[in-house]
């Protein structure tokens, strides 16, 4: 997979949220903003 370069839209994805939805980053696109947060595993 290539890098995402600075100032650059975010390539579309999807994720789970917390109720198990899958969710996609064209979902928001244009209506709210949007901050995403990638925690380290504990292990």
């Amino acid at each position: 997979m290539a890098r995402v370069q600075l100032n650059t839209p975010a390539p579309d994805f999807a994720l789970a949220d917390f109720q198990g939805r899958m969710v996609r980053l064209a979902d928001f696109r244009g209506k709210q903003n949007v901050v995403l947060v990638f925690n380290r595993g504990l292990g």
